[in-house]
C-alpha cells in the first residue's frame, strides 16, 4: 500500500473563554460565552484543518476561518462573535495554505467536514470549487434547523452533499462512513458536541496502525486525560460517551497518534502513515 501523507495546518486561532472547550461541573450556565468573565479566562486555540494526500485522491478535512474575519469579523460571525473571536493572519486561510503547497481548490477531490460549526465551516466558500464537498446527513439536517449554533451563510452557494453513516461497530455508537470503501479513511460518528460530529481514522491497512483526528470530541489531549467534555454540547451524555471512546482508543497499541483540532500542543506538521 502506498502511504498517505497528512498535513496538519493551522488556519489562525479562535479566542474563547476556557469554559467553552473545557467544561467543568463548577462552570456557570453562561461561562462558556465569556460574558461577565474577566480576560484571565480567555485563551487562544489553533483552528486546524487537515490535508490528506491519499493514493486515491486529495482530501481536505474542515476549512477553518474565512478571510472576511480580517476586516469584517462581527459582520461575518454575527452574534457568535461574542463567544468565538477569530484571528487569521495573512497567508493562513485554507486556500492560501493550499497554494503554498502547490494546490488549488479545484485540485481537491473531496472536502469532508467533521461538523458545521463556524470555525470548521467558515472557509467553505474558499474551497467551493472542490470536486465534492460532504458532511454527515445527521449534521446537515441538524445545522439547517439551528440558527443559533450555526451560521448558514457559510455554506450559501456551496454544493454540499451528504454521506450516510452506516452500522459498522466503529466508534461509541457503532456507525461510520468508509470514504473509499477500503478502510483507509473512515469518518466515525461521535455525537454530543453536535448531532453529526465525526472523527477521522486514517489507517495503514497493511499494519493496522492508524491516526485518529478527534475533531471536537475533546479540544485537546487534556480533554480526555482530565475528562473535560466541550462546554457547548447538544447532548452531554453523548458527548461523554464520545470522549470516553477517544480515551479508550488512544490506549490501543495500533493508535499511533490522536490529534484534537484545537490542541495548542499540536504544531503544524506532515506525517506519513
Amino acid at each position: 500500500m502506498k502511504k498517505m501523507k497528512l498535513h496538519v495546518l493551522h488556519t489562525g486561532t479562535v479566542i474563547v473563554d476556557e469554559a467553552l472547550p473545557f467544561h467543568r461541573d463548577t462552570d456557570g450556565f453562561l461561562d462558556w460565552t465569556g460574558l461577565f468573565r474577566t480576560k484571565k479566562h480567555r485563551i487562544a486555540l489553533p483552528v486546524s484543518v487537515y490535508l490528506i494526500e491519499h493514493p486515491k485522491g486529495l482530501i481536505l478535512i474542515d476549512t477553518g476561518w474565512h478571510t472576511d474575519n480580517r476586516k469584517h469579523q462581527m459582520k461575518n460571525l454575527k452574534f457568535q462573535w461574542i463567544a468565538n473571536k477569530a484571528d487569521l493572519p495573512d497567508g493562513q486561510a485554507v486556500h492560501e495554505q493550499l497554494a503554498r503547497l502547490g494546490f488549488q481548490p479545484e485540485d481537491l477531490d473531496m472536502v469532508l467536514l467533521s461538523h458545521l460549526h463556524c470555525d470548521h465551516a467558515d472557509g467553505l466558500r474558499h474551497v467551493k470549487n472542490a470536486k465534492k464537498i460532504m458532511v454527515s446527513q445527521e449534521e446537515w439536517d441538524s445545522a439547517n434547523k439551528d440558527k443559533i449554533k450555526y451560521l448558514h451563510h457559510e455554506w450559501k452557494g456551496v454544493d454540499v452533499q451528504t454521506f450516510q453513516l452506516k452500522g459498522s461497530g466503529q466508534g461509541p455508537f457503532g456507525k461510520s462512513f468508509d470514504v473509499f470503501g477500503d478502510g483507509t479513511v473512515e469518518f466515525i460518528w461521535i455525537p454530543g458536541h453536535s448531532d453529526g460530529l465525526c472523527a477521522t481514522k486514517l489507517t495503514n491497512t497493511e499494519t493496522g496502525d492508524y491516526i485518529l483526528l478527534t475533531s471536537d470530541a475533546g479540544y485537546a489531549v487534556k480533554s480526555w486525560k482530565e475528562n473535560l467534555t466541550p462546554g457547548v454540547v447538544n447532548n452531554r451524555e453523548q458527548a461523554q460517551a464520545s470522549l470516553d471512546w477517544v480515551r479508550q482508543t488512544v490506549h490501543d497499541p495500533h493508535c499511533l497518534l490522536a490529534l484534537a483540532n484545537h490542541d495548542p500542543e499540536v504544531k503544524p506538521q506532515v506525517i506519513e502513515i
